[in-house]
């Protein structure tokens, strides 16, 4: 289906607006993979908060002019699906994830701060911990010392306490 120049207009705005507010971009062919695995790909995508988009490659190459994911205009050829994610790696989960599963979705490319990447740059990419679990393991180190001093100490007292019982029950059986 043709689309005239206003339409056209609109498809790259919304993208510029994507690309602006996105960390991160994953384009993957996807040539032969059915309609119920791609609605699988899109429910995954829109739980994680990645917007997975069937785009015109000069569409998307006008789309992405003069933003940080210029470096990958050159890899928008063939039937591609473009993922943008504010999140920085989870555009890379989703893609790399899926494309575990299914062998008919093939990852060409991505960008990440004004970087392309290459297929195993995106797998790298979607190994890394979310943000959320990063936070949680960063707390965690923090935390560390923190209770280990509080163990020791609690321990020290135990030992005080009973210490002082072990003395104190001598001279109350002298005194009986």
């Amino acid at each position: 289906m043709s689309l005239n120049r206003s339409e056209k207009e609109a498809v790259i705005n919304d993208v510029a607006g994507l690309a602006a507010k996105a960390q991160t971009l994953v384009i993957a062919e996807y040539r032969g993979i059915t309609v119920a695995d791609m609605t699988k790909l899109r429910v995954s995508a829109r739980s994680s908060g990645v917007s997975l988009s069937v785009l015109k490659n000069t569409l998307a190459r006008r789309a992405v002019q003069g933003s940080a994911f210029e470096v990958v205009a050159n890899q928008m050829t063939g039937p591609l699906i473009y993922s943008f994610s504010e999140d920085a790696v989870a555009a890379a989960k989703v893609v790399a994830d899926f494309a575990k599963t299914n062998d008919k979705l093939v990852i060409r490319a991505g960008a990440y701060g004004g970087k392309a990447m290459d297929v195993n740059g995106v797998k790298q990419l979607a190994s890394i911990p979310s943000k959320e679990v990063l936070l949680a393991q960063l707390l965690g180190l923090m935390q560390s010392p923190i209770s280990r001093t509080a163990r020791v100490l609690s321990a020290l007292a135990e030992q005080r306490s009973a210490g002082a019982a072990v003395e104190a029950a001598p001279a109350e059986a002298v005194a009986a």
